[in-house]
C-alpha cells in the first residue's frame, strides 16, 4: 500500500504558505477583483496564493501534474495535485470568512484517478482539515496537533442535518421540488455553502449534504477527507469520487435516502 505521509506533509507546507498570502489581502481594501468569463470573481489573491502552490510544487514534485482552478493543467503523469487557491472568493472578497484553500493529490490507477490526498485549510476561521488515503481523516493546526475525524451515526432523515449552497442550482436542474421534499422531512436545514459542510460531515455535525454544479478543484479534497471520516461521497449520479460535476456527500448510512431525494435516478 503506498505511503502518503510525505505528499500529506508537503500538503501542509503548502496551505501553510496560501495561508499567509491569503490573509495578508483579507478584508484589504485596495483587494483587485475582476469577473471572469463564467462571470464568476477572482481575486489578486487567489491567483497569487495559486501562482505560489505552483512553484513549491515545481521545486518539491516536478514530476507531478498539476491543475489549479486559475491557471488551468500542467504537466502529464499518473500523479496530479489539484489546486482551489480559494474555495469561497465571493465570501473572500465581502470580508466573509467562510473560504479555504484546498490542495488535494490525485492519483492514477485501474479505476481512474482518484484523491489520495486532501487538505483543507481555513485560516480566518483558524481551521484545517486533512485525509490520505487509508490514514484517516483529522483537524487541528498540525500534523502532530490533531483530532480524528469520525461521520456521525444518524440514521433516520428526519432527524438529519441537511447543508446546502443555494436554491438556483436545483432549480436550474428541475430538481427543486426534491430539494424541497427533502427541507421538510429533515430535521434541520442550514446554508453553509462551499467547502465547509463536506467537512462538518466528516466532523459529524453535518449528516448529509449536496450541491448540483462543481468543478474538480472543489470536491477532491473535501471527497478524500469525507471518504477517510468513514462517509460517502459520489455525484449526484452515484458514481463514487469527484468526477460527476456535482456532489452528494453523507455519513453513509443516509445517502441512499439522499440520492432517493436529489439523485439522477428517479425516487
Amino acid at each position: 500500500m503506498p505511503d502518503y505521509h510525505d505528499d500529506l506533509r508537503l500538503g501542509h507546507v503548502l496551505a501553510d504558505a496560501a495561508d499567509a498570502a491569503t490573509m495578508e489581502r483579507f478584508k484589504a481594501l485596495d483587494l483587485k477583483v475582476e469577473t471572469k468569463p463564467d462571470m464568476t470573481p477572482v481575486s489578486e489573491a487567489d491567483k497569487a496564493a495559486e501562482e505560489l502552490i505552483r512553484g513549491q510544487l515545481q521545486r518539491a514534485r516536478p514530476r507531478d501534474a498539476v491543475l489549479g482552478e486559475e491557471f488551468g493543467s500542467e504537466g502529464t503523469g499518473p500523479r496530479r495535485w489539484i489546486i482551489d487557491p480559494i474555495d469561497g472568493t465571493k465570501n473572500y472578497v465581502r470580508g466573509v470568512p467562510v473560504w479555504a484553500t484546498l490542495i488535494a493529490l490525485m492519483e492514477r490507477g485501474e479505476g481512474g484517478d482518484r484523491p489520495v490526498v486532501g487538505i483543507v485549510s481555513a485560516p480566518a476561521l483558524n481551521r484545517r482539515w486533512w485525509a490520505a488515503d487509508g490514514l484517516g481523516a483529522f483537524t487541528g493546526r498540525s500534523l502532530t496537533s490533531a483530532t480524528r475525524l469520525r461521520v456521525s451515526q444518524v440514521g433516520r432523515i428526519q432527524d438529519a442535518s441537511f447543508a446546502y449552497s443555494s436554491l438556483t442550482g436545483w432549480e436550474e436542474r428541475d430538481k427543486l421540488p426534491g430539494f424541497l421534499d427533502l427541507s421538510r422531512d429533515c430535521w434541520r436545514t442550514r446554508g453553509y455553502g462551499d467547502f465547509w459542510p463536506y467537512m462538518m460531515i466528516a466532523e459529524g455535525s453535518v449528516d448529509i449534504c449536496a450541491e448540483p454544479e462543481l468543478s474538480l478543484w472543489d470536491m477532491a479534497a473535501c471527497a478524500v477527507v469525507v471518504k477517510e471520516a468513514g462517509g460517502q461521497f459520489t455525484g449526484l449520479d452515484g458514481k463514487p469520487g469527484p468526477h460527476s460535476g456535482n456532489a452528494a456527500a453523507s455519513n453513509g448510512l443516509l445517502h441512499e435516502d439522499l440520492l432517493g431525494y436529489l439523485g439522477d435516478s428517479p425516487r
